[in-house]
């Protein structure tokens, strides 16, 4: 999946770094590839040597454990390895986990395969991350180059608004611990919810202009303190890779840039925007205990990667629709420690653990999500003033 991403890219486009928050592709394909290199491989592999020292020092994102790296702001200055030797190194450790595998006993397999599945995953979160960043990198540049063809969606109009009740009550939510999950997604615990009301769809284009007609980015009265300062300091009035153009809103994406949408789900939006739209709106965002109770009965599957829309689009049919694929949703819940969580060993352990702190929980996955990391209970997480990730928004109401 990564190498197809990767091969929409010219080697030109894989090496800039387009803000702080972005990574340029030479370096996500380069760091996956180290994480297998220095968790699975050095300890594990008889006779190992990695192909470059060096390597542990230019890709290791945050792992403390594991010894310095090059700063994350001035990973486009990291012009060698070319894009050629990064795809290199991928085939000599892709060559050595084979090895990897045949060599192994079954004691020493149970040892490694929870890593392999969680080098695995964290592979898939980059992909998002890639796509994400080189969408970021094409905003800046004039000729809003697309990553892929504009693909028509099904749908052309969203259907109306209904509110879905639920009873709440003393439930159950986290993972249970039968298949993969991150380990930020567990223990399983109880929970107390009040009964509350869902919104059956994302919010939507269309009601996010008239959010902004309504001088909503002009009425301090509609954001948190932390929220307004920040529309402020970066002069926010709309959407990020919203632009209006001879009067009318196109926006910035993976197919290049479109005519916004009217009926599709607004996206790209921080959570200080959000907050205030449900304000606007006389509504709130859901807690995450409250989106999961609404998501575990349904079929885990949406407008996500395996879709090739790459892009949000607008919902169909009646009932609670879009809880999975299209945006993730913002919800009102901090990302803390579930009861009962403890890290890994090791420092596989800095993975979600420490990040525990200043940062809000978003639900679902997006159209640019891998198709099986869609569950009810995957907890993804962002700081609130962030927006270059596929966020949009649901409304809740107490019922």
């Amino acid at each position: 999946m990564t190498e197809r991403l990767a091969g929409h890219l010219a080697p030109e486009d894989q090496v800039p770094q387009s803000m702080e928050d972005a990574s340029p592709t030479k370096w996500h394909l380069a760091h996956t590839t180290w994480f297998f290199d220095t968790f699975l491989l050095q300890p594990h592999l008889a006779g190992y040597t990695p192909p470059n020292p060096t390597y542990g020092y230019l890709f290791n994102s945050y792992y403390e454990a594991v010894g310095s790296r090059h700063p994350r702001q001035q990973r486009g200055l990291v012009t060698r390895p070319t894009v050629s030797e990064v795809s290199d190194y991928r085939r000599t450790i892709d060559d050595a986990i084979a090895r990897l595998i045949e060599s192994v006993n079954a004691r020493q397999w149970r040892m490694i395969a929870p890593l392999i599945k969680l080098g695995i995953a964290h592979e898939e979160q980059h992909d998002e991350l890639l796509l994400m960043d080189i969408l970021n990198l094409f905003s800046h540049n004039a000729l809003r180059p697309a990553f892929a063809p504009y693909r028509p969606a099904s749908a052309s109009q969203a259907p109306d608004i209904d509110w879905v009740h639920f009873e709440g009550g003393i439930v159950e939510i986290g993972h249970d611990g039968n298949g993969f999950a991150f380990d930020c997604e567990g223990p399983r615990h109880q929970a107390l919810v009040q009964p509350f009301r869902l919104a059956s769809r994302l919010v939507t284009n269309g009601e996010w202009k008239a959010f902004m007609a309504d001088g909503a980015y002009q009425r301090p009265e509609l954001w948190l303190s932390d929220g307004w300062a920040t529309i402020n300091q970066q002069h926010w009035n709309a959407p990020l890779y919203w632009e209006e153009i001879d009067g009318a809103w196109h926006a910035m994406g993976l197919p290049g840039l479109h005519p916004v949408e009217d009926a599709a789900p607004v996206c790209h939006v921080s959570y200080y925007e959000a907050d205030a739209f449900a304000t606007w709106s006389g509504k709130r965002l859901p807690t995450e205990s409250e989106w999961e109770i609404a998501a575990k009965a349904l079929p885990p599957q949406g407008n996500t990667l395996g879709s090739n829309l790459l892009r949000p689009v607008p919902a169909q049919g009646p009932g609670l629709q879009q809880m999975f694929g299209d945006v993730w949703e913002w919800t009102q819940s901090p990302y803390v420690p579930y009861p009962g969580f403890k890290p890994e060993a090791g420092a596989v352990g800095e993975y979600n653990g420490k990040f525990m702190s200043n940062q809000i929980v978003l639900r679902g996955s997006s159209c640019a999500t891998t198709d099986n990391h869609v569950r009810s209970t995957y907890r993804n997480f962002f700081y609130p003033d962030k927006r270059w990730m596929f966020a949009g928004l649901r409304l809740a109401e107490d019922a």
